[in-house]
């Protein structure tokens, strides 16, 4: 997780210096604080895994003298098809619409957003593909 700590911290660099011209150029106190929240993101990711990287064993991608067979093997699960993504976003869909339309709009699609969000983690738990 090295490399993409760095990357990280070095965005978050770059986003400072952006910042700071952008500040001093065109005195947006809008688009310079979403600047600064954007290098605290940056920084906080970079720190993140650099101090979790540390703790971790060196992983293929990371070793200077690796080879491609150290990377075969299981690399997780991922589910082989799922129809619960479709219906969260609809149910995501109807809570945004309720926004414009209506507040009792807005509490069907919150309740449609909780179970399908239910459905879609614990779809591994029980049926054909239980554990």
């Amino acid at each position: 997780m090295k490399v993409e700590g760095w990357l990280f911290l070095g965005c978050g660099v770059f986003f400072a210096g952006a910042d700071i011209v952008y500040w001093y150029v065109s005195l947006d106190p809008t688009g310079t604080a979403a600047l600064a929240l954007a290098v605290g993101l940056a920084l906080l990711t970079g720190f993140y895994l650099l101090f979790t990287g540390r703790r971790l064993p060196v992983r293929p991608e990371d070793d200077e003298e690796g080879e491609i067979a150290q990377g075969t093997g299981e690399i997780g699960f991922f589910s082989p098809h799922s129809w619960w993504p479709l219906w969260v976003a609809l149910a995501g869909a109807v809570t945004a619409v309720g926004a414009a339309v209506g507040w009792w709009l807005v509490l069907i699609g919150v309740l449609l957003l909780v179970m399908t969000t239910i459905g879609f983690v614990f779809e591994y738990y029980r049926g054909h593909f239980a554990h």
